[in-house]
């Protein structure tokens, strides 16, 4: 952390907050009494990514925050319109990059209505599957970071542990450890290879008891009791209001996950709990993801001991890649291969929404078509974004140690933020 910058080189959109920070005197004494503006970041370990915080504290205690997002912009929306539709799959990857498959999903089935397709339930079995692996690798992601941020180290290392092991799942499923580009339009890209199912069953026997393992180390823990329990509060009322989703909301009480409310892919025909807190708290984010992964275990094995047989992507010739048996046998197949790969195939013209539940919440997809090879309009309406503007409510009064916690607890990427 550092003094802040001169007032030409804050970024636009921030001098007003900082004018109006240093003009805070409480009291006849100009020098004890005025409060620092100084910057958190955008190069501080504990911002989870490129971000800038510029704080008013008063001595310890934070007077006000303002987010200054922007510095890993990349411009992924835009870029969409030049790509086409089945091009775009890999930028999806990019935005949430601890759950690339669910961005996969979330823009998917957006496409998917625009052309009316109709999925295979195995195509949508996997899914679930796979959207559940993604939603423990995250949170071991954040249950790792977080942890290290208060000062254990030791979680951090077993997070990454089991980590290693789902990114060898998804490498054998699709060749790619991170970026998988698995779930396509129409279904999922590859069969998944023989041995898989019993590789990914004999880890989610086992996950339960490292989760055992994590609690063990911090659950009774004085010093991560003291640093999470009561700080960064919301009332249900502001978490509402600032647009926020997924563990933060349902931990300040509001019952809301769009698996259940909002059921895609098949998610009604799987049976889980949807974990909520009324303590609003750092703390209660914590034990409520801790249960979100036992819950993911539960989902996991229901698709792999209910996975239906038959085609893994829809019946669709003119949109759908042939499968490699017909390529082989077909010239006209592989004549239409090409064709597809080249020139793209037409989408009807159109507007659509679709809503998945992410590892951060509820992630919206609005995809515009004007019925060309390629999306006139793709926008991502990442979690990440509008939980980060809860993080002044949850630090405002609380100590300038504090708001390293609270970073955590939201759980952003700011790859979804400055996409």
């Amino acid at each position: 952390m550092s003094p802040v910058a001169a007032p030409d080189q804050i970024n636009p959109g921030i001098e007003d907050v900082v004018a109006d920070a240093k003009l805070h005197h409480h009291g006849n004494d100009p020098i004890a009494d005025q409060t620092m503006v100084i910057n958190m970041g955008p190069q501080h370990p504990s911002t989870h990514g490129v971000l800038r915080l510029v704080l008013e504290i008063d001595g310890e205690t934070v007077v006000s925050l303002a987010p200054d997002i922007g510095y890993l912009h990349t411009g992924i929306e835009k870029t969409c319109e030049a790509k086409f539709y089945q091009q775009v799959v890999p930028l999806t990857d990019r935005i949430d990059y601890l759950s690339p498959m669910t961005n996969n999903t979330a823009y998917a089935l957006a496409v998917e209505k625009l052309l009316d397709l109709e999925i295979p339930e195995k195509a949508q079995w996997l899914r679930v599957l796979f959207n559940e692996l993604m939603r423990l690798n995250s949170h071991l992601v954040w249950l790792g970071t977080h942890a290290m941020d208060i000062g254990a180290l030791t979680v951090f290392l077993y997070c990454f542990r089991e980590r290693e092991q789902l990114l060898r799942i998804f490498e054998a499923v699709s060749g790619q450890r991170m970026m998988t580009s698995y779930i396509r339009i129409g279904g999922v890209s590859l069969e998944p290879p023989i041995g898989l199912y019993d590789q990914i069953r004999a880890f989610l026997l086992d996950f339960p008891s490292k989760i055992d393992e994590y609690e063990g180390l911090l659950q009774n823990n004085p010093i991560w009791i003291k640093r999470l329990k009561g700080v960064g509060y919301i009332s249900p009322k502001d978490a509402i209001a600032l647009g926020v989703t997924g563990p933060p909301l349902r931990a300040a009480g509001i019952d809301f996950d769009v698996r259940r409310d909002m059921p895609y892919s098949s998610y009604e025909k799987f049976q889980f709990k949807v974990p909520v807190s009324n303590d609003s708290d750092v703390w209660a984010r914590y034990v409520l993801r801790m249960q979100e992964m036992r819950e993911s275990v539960k989902i996991c094995l229901q698709a792999l001991d209910g996975m239906p047989e038959g085609r893994i992507v829809a019946d669709a010739p003119k949109i759908i890649l042939p499968d490699r048996e017909q390529m082989k046998t077909q010239m006209e197949s592989l004549i239409h291969h090409f064709k597809i790969v080249t020139e793209g195939f037409a989408v009807p013209a159109g507007e659509v929404t679709s809503s998945v539940e992410a590892a951060h919440g509820m992630m919206n997809y609005y995809v515009v078509s004007d019925g060309t090879a390629k999306p006139y309009r793709v926008h991502m309406r990442n979690a990440d974004y509008s939980n980060l503007q809860a993080l002044e409510t949850m630090c405002k009064g609380r100590l300038l140690a504090d708001v390293v916690a609270v970073i955590g607890s939201i759980d952003i990427v700011l790859g979804a933020i400055d996409r």
